[in-house]
Formats: structure tokens, C-alpha cells, sequence
């Protein structure tokens, strides 16, 4: 009896062993700062400064708390690279980087804001004739759609579920609007616009 009751506690403590998944916070905060520096950066615009680099052992905030027996050891998963080079990635990157130049101009005569999703709205068309208000409409949709198709590519080079898509946007919008330019137009959480 004492055997198996030895044999079972030392099955139980073997297999008492909890995985953390969690979704890539920090990964994919780094990833999003170098795609909008890179799609959006140039002359003028600050470098970003990297964040502070989490701790051993940190698995950020979006990480579920599992509690284990004392005995117990944990198992985190590596932090992950986030994979931002594929040929859909390229591509899209490429597109918000060609069509940015485009809309800058816009941006600067504060037309277009970046909302607090992260995506570009037409705030006003004063100032603007017939051909520029169909053209920065064309330009926002595109970009919005660009933008959009970008976070679905990043979840799935990365093996991310789909219902993580919103965190990625969310995700991508703090870096949208940290590194606006001064003076462009940012929309606050409860739906004001500010100039930053």
C-alpha cells in the first residue's frame, strides 16, 4: 500500500507542471514600433527609443496567473520572435510606405487624423477642391485596408489565433499614434481629437 501511495505522490509531482501560454505582448509592441518607423518614419521623425527589455521570468500583463502546488514547477514558453517577413508582409509594408508620402501632406494640414484604433479617418475636407476630397478618401480606405490585412498577416506567419487580431491592432495603434508627427491630429479614447 505504501508503495502505490508512494508511486502515485510521485506520479502527481512529476506531471504537476503548468504551461503559461500567453499571447506575445512585448514581441509584438516591438514589432509594431520598427513596422511604423520603417513604413511611416523618415526626415525629422525621432527614432523610437526601444522599451526596457521584461525581466527573466516576466511574461507580461495579458498572461493568465495559473497557480501550481508549491512542488510544482513552471514551464514558460521561449518569448518569441515575431515573424514580419514573409511575402504578404513585404508587400503590404511596401504599400503603406509608398502610399505614406501621399497622405503626409494631409496628415500636416490635419484633413486626416489617426483614430484611436490606430487607423486614419477623414476629419475635415475644408480647405481641400473636388479631385483632393476623392483622393484622400481613396488614400484612407486603402491605408486603413492595408493596415487591417497587415495584422491578419502577422497572426498568421505567427501562428497567433484569429480572435488575438483586436490585441495586434491595439497593439499597433499605441505605435501608430506615439509616433505621429507633432501636430497631427490624434483621436482620444473617449472620442475627442487633440492636435499632438
Amino acid at each position: 500500500m505504501v508503495k502505490k501511495l508512494s508511486m502515485l505522490l510521485a506520479f502527481f509531482v512529476s506531471a504537476c507542471v503548468t504551461v503559461n501560454i500567453y499571447f506575445p505582448a512585448a514581441a509584438v509592441q516591438r514589432a509594431a514600433d520598427a513596422i511604423v518607423n520603417e513604413t511611416w518614419g523618415g526626415p525629422g521623425k525621432e527614432e523610437p527609443r526601444p522599451g526596457p527589455k521584461p525581466a527573466p521570468g516576466d511574461r507580461g500583463s495579458l498572461e493568465p496567473k495559473i497557480f501550481a502546488f508549491a512542488f510544482a514547477a513552471d514551464a514558460y514558453a521561449q518569448e518569441p520572435d515575431i515573424n514580419v517577413s514573409n511575402p504578404s508582409i513585404r508587400a503590404l509594408k511596401d504599400s503603406i510606405r509608398a502610399r505614406s508620402e501621399a497622405i503626409k501632406p494631409f496628415m500636416d494640414k490635419g484633413n486626416v487624423g489617426i483614430n484611436r484604433d490606430g487607423l486614419l479617418t477623414v476629419r475635415t475636407t475644408d480647405g481641400l477642391n473636388l479631385k483632393e476630397r476623392a483622393e484622400v478618401q481613396q488614400l484612407v480606405e486603402a491605408e486603413n485596408r492595408d493596415r487591417e490585412a497587415l495584422y491578419a498577416e502577422i497572426a498568421k506567419a505567427n501562428n497567433i489565433p484569429r480572435e488575438k487580431i483586436p490585441d495586434i491592432k491595439r497593439i499597433f495603434a499605441k505605435s501608430w499614434i506615439d509616433q505621429a508627427r507633432s501636430g497631427w491630429w490624434i483621436q482620444n479614447a473617449d472620442g475627442s481629437w487633440t492636435k499632438k
